[in-house]
């Protein structure tokens, strides 16, 4: 065997095999290998780096500890194509090396936050603080196993250990919604993709044309998606406003162009545009058209 396959094949043993695949190498055996060692000894932390990749590759540690070099690790000044939540990010030129989880306290659990536990992968639909008599203070959560999608009630301490999973979150426009599914489009491949319109939720009614959907993946599995936190609505209804009622602002029952119902200030008309909390559905403000 020459040198040059010893090289690639010591950098594979370092490398998940899903991961190394993916790698663009030369068509030419000792071109890459070239450019491999070149790119290994323009680092001075090469050593280092490598030696910490080994030790982590041979130690026990959980899944959630594990780092990986992703598909960009050899293309100097490289930038990873989507973010990762919640996770540090260490880089160097050449390099990318990703935190895949941690653990966080049960009272530090979250709606939309994904979770690994007794084996499974799951979802929090739902995260709520719970007081049983004397004992002490519980998160009661809704999960969604990821893989069969049912879901489960469960119970945390608050200072239980959870082990949290990063999410990779990537941005899609809202074409259109047929019956229960929704379809959305990646602005940079054009590709076009359904999702079941629960997803969303609540929100899925906010729905326009062109909105900005953020979806979150799983090792490329969809895991949930949102829009916009705020958005702009038109008014559809809106109950009358009597001048002189009183000197303290009020507020009134509001319909919206979407059908939903909403408190706003009293002076609020119909047509006038209302920048929305999709969230709480609450209103925010006038909708403020931007100076040129």
């Amino acid at each position: 065997m020459s040198k040059n396959e010893k090289l690639i094949g010591a950098i594979r043993k370092l490398i998940p095999t899903q991961i190394f695949s993916n790698f663009r190498f030369c068509s030419d055996a000792g071109a890459t290998a070239l450019l491999l060692r070149s790119i290994m000894q323009a680092s001075s932390l090469r050593r280092r780096v490598f030696k910490s990749l080994l030790s982590l590759r041979n130690s026990s540690m959980s899944h959630s500890s594990r780092r990986t070099i992703t598909s960009s690790s050899l293309v100097p000044f490289s930038q990873p194509k989507h973010r990762f939540l919640g996770g540090d990010i260490i880089s160097s030129p050449w390099s990318l090396i990703q935190h895949r989880g941690a653990k966080v306290f049960g009272t530090d659990v979250r709606r939309g936050h994904v979770i690994q536990r007794k084996g499974r992968i799951f979802q929090v639909l739902e995260a709520q603080h719970t007081k049983q008599g004397r004992g002490g203070a519980t998160i009661q959560v809704e999960l969604r196993d990821v893989d069969s999608g049912n879901k489960i009630i469960d119970r945390f301490r608050t200072d239980e250990a959870i082990e949290r999973v990063f999410i990779e979150e990537k941005s899609y426009s809202f074409l259109y919604e047929e019956g229960n599914s929704i379809f959305i489009m990646d602005p940079n491949t054009f590709e076009q993709m359904e999702l079941s319109k629960e997803m969303l939720g609540k929100a899925a009614v906010y729905l326009k044309e062109d909105m900005l959907i953020t979806l979150q993946l799983h090792d490329g599995k969809p895991m949930s998606a949102s829009i916009p936190r705020r958005i702009t609505c038109t008014v559809a209804e809106a109950q009358s406003h009597s001048k002189g009622q009183t000197a303290t602002p009020q507020y009134k029952r509001t319909v919206l162009d979407n059908g939903v119902e909403v408190y706003t200030p009293s002076y609020i008309k119909v047509g006038e545009k209302v920048v929305i909390d999709t969230i709480d559905n609450e209103y925010i403000a006038r909708y403020k058209e931007p100076k040129e």
